[in-house]
């Protein structure tokens, strides 16, 4: 019998002295607009660079004048764009903006030439935390890569990666601030705590809500149950059409009391009269009965932690969920109640949330949770990206200060001056058009643990480090501020014995999670157990920089 084969498309062939270049985008038309220049610029600068290698850089997709911009905006454009690659070519991922990176994924899990991931350094849009994400999501599924970054792509540190990437098909980075660790140079009163917390949780087990998988196409945020489990914590799956519904059983009156309750402690709400643009009252209130909904939910499945995706269906549905998280980290937030009984739900205690549903940050945030309540240590805990950074010299600081950030999650016991010293500001329209007000503020200066749980080689990871938040003059704050997300909480963060460009090598995400020791001695103390508790649980541990193995 004769059958109807499949005509397959060919890719194009490989052309000496020339790579292919993809450039991936949100998966928000408004948000791709608005961040098209800036990738364009990016690209053009990038071709500059390689030109003066030799090397012909040639887009594998066009630019779209009917939806104003030139990036893959979804999985299946992404497919089609990778029949035309070739599978051995030398291929650049350029990335100045946010990107979700499952719409690459399918055709880089194939490709078998050189990957090289490449990000512009500065804080806009972010390419930076794009290209974290990426990395980390290429780590996951095994596929070689190489990466790089640069401010203007003119720099030495640039053009000699681009040379070795060209010649090598691999660019050499400096790690050596990494090290597995030895528990045996730990505090052995640190490593029984955490030894015994960890026996506790995977016989007695934790459970984390899950209001939908896969937030924003960050592949590398989902862990696989088989992997999960093994450290004692299983998933609720939960859904966000189920917050949606629970909201609207919180009465106006129960709403309007969470916001009583922060007005009184000197939160700060930015309002207007416009919707469109502006943080209206009404975006609060519908917040105050996502969070009265979300503790609920959390309470009714006995969860130990949540996480709600927000973007894609619930942005559509409801104003933003950030106001919500910052104050479900918190232990001081306001009460809520069961609907039924009256009796006060999570007293005394966060839920903790992590934001974007990343469940390594859930993993992190359930272990610091309980690490930190054992030391009675403020478990506040949140998850931040890694945004963007420079040197700042002056006001007894001389050091690379990173911008941490993120979109609203922060709790207020972070802050300087705590709720005080926050304020609730509108989301940007371009991402939120719902709106919907963040918890913004500064972090306090002190000493605080940092970490990143990542899935590598079919396991679980950890990488742990010390870090001191400092406090930057106002205008200074303003002007990162103003950089990157001025609605966001932001962190000003030294880190102890990691250079920029190890983080960047090394860092297998886009977020890490931070919690805060009473001092320097302590948080060592506190980083201690955490990665005694972590490796207990069978995760692969490093410690990054100085800390308390130094």
């Amino acid at each position: 019998m004769k059958y109807s084969l499949p005509q397959l498309a060919s890719p194009q062939p490989v052309v000496a002295n020339e790579v292919l270049l993809v450039g991936n985008g949100d998966l928000r038309l408004s948000a791709n607009q608005v961040c098209w220049p800036a990738q364009a610029d990016m690209e053009a600068r990038v071709t500059a660079a390689f030109a003066a290698e030799g090397v012909r850089v040639r887009r594998a997709h066009a630019y779209d004048p009917t939806l104003g911009h030139g990036f893959i905006w979804n999985q299946r454009m992404g497919m089609d764009i990778f029949q035309t690659i070739h599978p051995v070519a030398p291929l650049i991922v350029a990335e100045s903006v946010w990107q979700y990176s499952y719409h690459v994924l399918a055709g880089l899990r194939d490709h078998r030439g050189p990957i090289l991931t490449v990000a512009n350094w500065a804080g806009q849009w972010p390419g930076l935390v794009g290209l974290l994400n990426l990395n980390g999501s290429l780590t996951k599924m095994g596929v070689r890569y190489s990466t790089i970054w640069s401010e203007d792509f003119t720099d030495d540190f640039f053009r000699e990666g681009i040379r070795q990437w060209l010649k090598d098909e691999h660019i050499t980075h400096d790690t050596s601030h990494v090290r597995p660790l030895d528990l045996a140079a730990l505090p052995e009163a640190e490593v029984q705590l955490g030894r015994a917390l960890a026996t506790q949780l995977r016989r007695e087990k934790a459970i984390i809500g899950i209001f939908d998988e896969g937030c924003m196409g960050m592949y590398n945020a989902i862990i696989d149950d088989e992997l999960l489990n093994a450290t004692g914590i299983y998933k609720e799956r939960l859904s966000q059409s189920g917050l949606v519904a629970a909201m609207q059983q919180v009465s106006d009156s129960e709403a309007q009391e969470v916001r009583r309750w922060l007005d009184e402690r000197g939160v700060t709400f930015v309002t207007g009269p416009n919707p469109d643009t502006d943080l209206t009252d009404a975006q609060i209130l519908e917040q105050c009965k996502m969070y009265i909904a979300a503790v609920r939910i959390g309470d009714t499945f006995h969860c130990d932690a949540i996480g709600i995706q927000y973007q894609q269906g619930l942005k559509d549905m409801v104003p933003a969920s950030d106001l919500v998280e910052g104050l479900l980290n918190n232990v001081e937030r306001p009460p809520v109640y069961h609907a039924e009984t009256g009796a006060e739900l999570y007293p005394g205690r966060p839920l903790p949330d992590f934001n974007e549903v990343d469940e390594c940050a859930a993993l992190d945030a359930v272990v610091t949770n309980r690490v930190w309540t054992a030391m009675s240590l403020d478990p506040a805990t949140t998850l931040h990206d890694i945004r963007w950074g420079e040197q700042y010299t002056g006001d007894g600081v001389d050091d690379f200060v990173w911008v941490f950030e993120i979109s609203g999650a922060a709790p207020a016991s972070h802050f300087i001056d705590g709720y005080a010293g926050a304020r609730s500001e509108r989301q940007p329209p371009m991402y939120f058009r719902l709106g919907g007000g963040t918890l913004k503020g500064i972090s306090k200066p002190g000493e605080i643990v940092w970490s990143r749980v990542y899935v590598q080689g079919d396991a679980l990871h950890a990488d742990l480090g010390r870090a001191s938040v400092v406090q930057l003059p106002p205008a200074e704050t303003e002007r990162r501020w103003q950089a990157t997300t001025p609605q966001w909480p932001i962190m000003h963060a030294v880190l102890h014995g990691v250079t920029r460009d190890q983080m960047m090598a090394q860092h297998k995400a886009n977020h890490l999670n931070v919690a805060y020791g009473s001092s320097a001695a302590n948080a060592d103390q506190a980083l201690a157990a955490k990665a005694a508790m972590l490796a207990e649980l069978g995760l692969q541990v490093n410690l990054c920089g100085v800390n308390a193995s130094k």
